[in-house]
């Protein structure tokens, strides 16, 4: 049988009691970090200022219409600290631990970024592999890519591309302790770092272009990548000034085999096909005839009334947006508090923000997942399980009660988690996905899912809150606390609340 969004979620759930041991291979942890060792690099910029308005307020702006008549390496300084960066270390085990300006399960980072130069002032056109370790950009091709890249990705736009980048995952990294449930991970954790990279974007007031659906063999081609291993999943593209002209077509040359082989992360890797048939199987971009789904009326649960936001005048926020960013954890130490009413507020209205360039603003921006949030305690808020409505920025309650407890035994038992004051919760009917979009649509409701997700640790770090995104869970068992009907599931939880202080 053909696997599918449905398919794979039910394949890889945890059930109570029912989760086969596993022992992680200490001796063969995979790298976190991808090298290039036979080139040189360039390196971007640390000492340079940052954009100090508050994340609320970039939430709510819009990106320039067309770019600047130039981009240089100033921009791509900040772009890439403010989107992927080490924010701080510290020892664990006589190990030096670097923190990122990302969220990722187990912290094992399976994202890696390339770019692509097309017109940046100071950069030679060709595409470049983003070292996190070293700040600095490798050089893998040193050709005019616009064409090519413009044939696999058909970018939605009037403007020429000054730079495309990409979001890749490597299997291994994730699969190394989460085995074939990691491609959960590889999506959730893309879309925390495509959050970044688009706010950042935003914040530098560069326009830009995001895209899910290309042509998923043309574009690892180009990257040189070994898709048993690596595979692109995602790609924006920085926007310039010039209007789009027509590109004459040709084809890149295959890279040297060293540069696939830079894809393996350890001596000796495990394979798990089942992710990479769920990856295989998604490569198809469908779209069925009929209007996409409002996802609040598959889940089998409804609000009987909706109410809408009241959104503060000002919000609760004590630093600036790239403060935020480098100050961000996934911070688990929460104590049973409840949170101002405008706090919660702030983070709902943080969530019914569409994208610069989606167009848009009347209708759901995130049709492929349904949020929802369980109140244990938040001033103005009756404890229970509520239902979000982006398009109208409304919520309503579903069902009184003290959920959160609940759901902590229902995420493994991690009872710290009931200790929040809010779960936020993203959920989709894996049918309707399959359905409206064939097994792509798993990858559009995880990776939307982490996006949101990371919105949800940037307005918390931004008002002195702790949060922590949880993926593990008894995937039934969740469900049915919640209420949940046939193939609908909870995809991430994200908690926020106070915190201990340090």
């Amino acid at each position: 049988m053909t696997i599918n969004s449905t398919l794979y979620h039910q394949r890889t759930s945890y059930q109570r009691e029912g989760i086969p041991g596993h022992f992680l291979d200490w001796a063969n942890r995979p790298s976190v970090y991808k090298t290039y060792s036979q080139r040189e690099s360039i390196p971007l910029r640390t000492d340079i200022p940052f954009p100090q308005e508050k994340f609320s307020s970039l939430l709510r702006s819009r990106s320039p219409e067309k770019g600047p008549p130039l981009v240089g390496m100033d921009h791509l300084s900040r772009l890439f600290l403010l989107a992927y960066s080490f924010t701080g270390r510290a020892q664990h085990g006589g190990e030096v631990f670097y923190y990122r300006s990302v969220a990722s399960a187990g912290a094992l980072y399976p994202n890696e970024l390339y770019m692509a130069a097309h017109g940046v002032d100071g950069l030679e056109q060709g595409l470049y592999h983003f070292s996190i370790a070293q700040n600095a950009l490798f050089p893998i091709r040193r050709e005019d890519l616009l064409a090519p890249i413009v044939k696999a990705t058909l970018p939605t736009t009037d403007h020429t591309p000054l730079a495309t980048l990409f979001v890749s995952a490597i299997f291994f990294r994730s699969a190394w302790k989460y085995r074939e449930r990691s491609y959960r991970y590889h999506l959730l954790d893309t879309g925390h770092l495509i959050e970044n990279l688009t706010l950042a974007l935003k914040a530098l007031q560069l326009p830009s272009s995001l895209c899910y659906d290309f042509d998923d063999h043309r574009v690892n081609r180009i990257l040189g990548l070994d898709e048993s291993k690596e595979v692109c999943m995602a790609v924006c593209h920085l926007l310039g000034a010039e209007p789009f002209g027509q590109q004459e077509e040709r084809e890149v040359s295959d890279l040297p085999e060293h540069f696939r082989l830079e894809s393996r992360v350890a001596a000796k890797e495990t394979d798990y096909p089942l992710i990479r048939e769920m990856h295989e199987a998604g490569s198809v971009v469908e779209r069925s005839s009929g209007q996409e789904p409002d996802m609040r009326t598959e889940l089998g649960v409804f609000p009987d009334t909706w109410m809408k936001i009241e959104a503060p005048e000002s919000r609760p926020e004590i630093v600036p947006y790239a403060d935020a960013v480098f100050r961000r954890r996934s911070k688990r130490n929460f104590v049973k508090a409840p949170i101002r009413g405008d706090t919660l507020s702030a983070l709902l209205e943080s969530l019914c923000t569409p994208d610069a360039d989606s167009g848009k603003e009347t209708q759901d921006a995130f049709p492929s997942i349904c949020i929802g949030f369980l109140v244990a305690g938040a001033e103005g808020f009756e404890p229970g399980f509520y239902l979000l409505d982006s398009s109208s920025r409304s919520f309503g309650m579903v069902s009184a009660g003290r959920y959160t407890e609940k759901m902590a035994r229902a995420c493994l038992n991690q009872a710290w988690l009931g200790y929040a004051a809010v779960h936020f919760l993203f959920m989709a009917n894996l049918h309707t996905l399959d359905r409206c979009w064939g097994a792509r649509g798993y990858r559009y409701a995880m990776m939307t899912a982490g996006r949101m997700g990371e919105r949800l640790y940037l307005g918390a770090a931004a008002m002195g809150l702790g949060c922590c995104g949880i993926g593990a869970l008894y995937d039934e068992e969740a469900a049915a606390l919640l209420g949940l009907q046939g193939a609908s599931r909870l995809l991430y939880l994200v908690a926020v609340g106070e915190v201990k202080s340090l």
